[in-house]
């Protein structure tokens, strides 16, 4: 610790010795007849009820505050072990004790947030639950959650599919089933997407293979590599599992300086998405996956792909994944979802891998779900047997390409050149936009003025980066709303400009 450090915290400790000095000094304040670690409790409590204490203040250690009030060491420690059992303060050991929370109102006995877990706590960024409240919201246009073209869903071949399952075996859908998944589902998984039935793990999504990934994986403290700017919910998963977060420039994607990365960092794992990069839209070139998965093997580091985005593609067929391109399957663990594929609320996903990571990943699941719905499962796999789910997808891939280009158009129509600056992807679903004048959570702030929402880039990135940028998902609306997105953009960066709220320019991502 600094000497400045030193010096705040001997002010902040004579402070509060000072207060509660005061307070025992004062024959009014508290009344005499309790116990004084009683007292003292209500002292704290007081203090930080009227945030004379605020959270995160540290405590005087139980020897100053002891000598300071003379009265008992034993005194204060049963005064502070109130504390942290009513949810007011919490100790660590080798740092100190910690307000963590003010009372709550009413007759509760403990503060519940002074409950939680040091570990829950970590888990307060809020960005994935509001990107689903607002897509939810009929009074907002939302450009900022990553959702498909809902129109095009398949409603009539999904009916029919249920239709018939309930008809013929209605028990297979309401019984219990395998917390790896439906052996039927797995093997159609297995057949239209490539890999074997049994190095399948369905999943509720693929925020819950990320999160059982990163349980199963990922030791506090250890490094993970991640693309910068990369999928903000890896990154919510694994800085929750107490990973050391690494980013590598997935525009640049220098492969020397990833090898630099992986020799500073030794990293336990990497995770990417090279396929229509969610948020950027680019896609990792066949010679750099494969480069990408020399340098893994060489430093014997497994990589978990993404690869959510691979067939909604709106020109070529991309490069094979890398598990495609890993033949024996021993360094990439592949996720993947239909929620853009088909719907997210149907809430259906998958990873392959070898045989004993999915036996892992599905020991872990088993704890907090025993199995996926069945019913979702056998219903999508009838999709896939019957041929409808890649139908669907040749349908869905042109609305898409319709709502990029009408998209492309309007921003291009309505924003003044040098104002917006973004590349026109070859597929997933969003513009990678920059602006270059105003920083985007000024302009999103603007924006839902006029009911219209985007996504600020700096969830993206694990490191200080994105306040030039922002996320437009083009799919999740009709193309005859591009224009209302359009205007409202260029109305925020006027207004934000107007107001000053101005910054270097950066360079373009062009």
């Amino acid at each position: 610790m600094g000497i400045m450090a030193r010096e705040i915290r001997a002010q902040q400790n004579q402070s509060v010795i000072g207060l509660f000095r005061a307070l025992k000094a004062d024959p009014a304040a508290l009344p005499r007849s309790r116990p004084f670690y009683r007292r003292l409790v209500e002292m704290v409590e007081r203090g930080v009820a009227r945030q004379e204490l605020p959270s995160g203040f540290r405590m005087p250690p139980e020897r100053d505050l002891a000598r300071a009030l003379r009265v008992s060491r034993a005194t204060v420690v049963a005064a502070y072990r109130e504390l942290e059992a009513r949810g007011i303060v919490r100790a660590y050991v080798g740092r100190g004790t910690f307000v963590c929370a003010r009372p709550d109102p009413g007759s509760a006995p403990f503060s519940w947030r002074g409950k939680v877990s040091a570990s829950a706590l970590q888990s307060a960024d809020s960005t994935v639950r509001d990107l689903v409240a607002n897509a939810a919201d009929p009074s907002l246009a939302s450009f900022a959650a990553g959702t498909p073209a809902l129109e095009c869903f398949p409603t009539d071949a999904l009916r029919a599919a249920i239709d018939t399952i309930l008809t013929r075996d209605p028990m297979a859908a309401v019984k219990l089933g395998p917390t790896e998944g439906q052996p039927r589902f797995r093997a159609a998984i297995a057949e239209r997407f490539g890999g074997s039935p049994e190095n399948i793990l369905v999943l509720a999504g693929a925020q819950q293979g990320l999160d059982l990934l990163a349980r199963c994986l990922v030791d506090p403290g250890d490094a993970v590599i991640v693309d910068r700017p990369g999928y903000l919910g890896a990154i919510s998963s694994f800085r929750c599992a107490g990973a050391r977060l690494v980013g590598w420039d997935v525009l640049r994607a220098d492969l020397d300086e990833l090898e630099e990365l992986v020799l500073r960092y030794r990293p336990k794992v990497m995770y990417l998405t090279p396929t229509h990069q969610n948020p950027t839209g680019t896609t990792l070139p066949i010679r750099a996956r494969r480069e990408l998965l020399e340098l893994a093997e060489r430093y014997r580091m497994p990589i978990i792909e993404d690869d959510t985005y691979r067939e909604l593609t709106l020109s070529s067929p991309p490069p094979p994944s890398l598990y495609e391109l890993d033949e024996l399957n021993t360094i990439v663990i592949h996720l993947n979802s239909f929620a853009k594929m088909l719907a997210p609320g149907l809430r259906l996903g998958w990873i392959s891998a070898v045989p004993a990571i999915v036996e892992q990943l599905a020991l872990i699941k088993q704890r907090v779900d025993p199995q996926t719905q069945n019913l979702a499962q056998l219903s999508v796999a009838q999709l896939i047997e019957t041929g409808a789910f890649d139908r669907h997808l040749g349908t869905l891939r042109g609305e898409h390409r319709r709502r990029r280009d009408a998209m492309v158009k309007a921003l291009r129509q309505h924003v003044p050149a040098g104002r917006l600056r973004f590349s026109v992807p070859e597929g997933g679903l969003y513009l990678w936009c920059q602006l270059p004048t105003v920083r985007a959570k000024d302009a999103q702030r603007e924006a839902f003025r006029d009911r219209v929402v985007f996504l600020p880039g700096e969830a993206f990135y694990v490191d200080r980066g994105g306040t030039h940028e922002l996320r437009v998902c083009y799919t999740a609306q009709p193309p005859e709303r591009a224009p209302q997105a359009a205007q409202a953009l260029a109305r925020s960066i006027a207004a934000v400009e107007k107001r000053g709220q101005t910054e270097p320019a950066l360079v373009s991502l062009a």
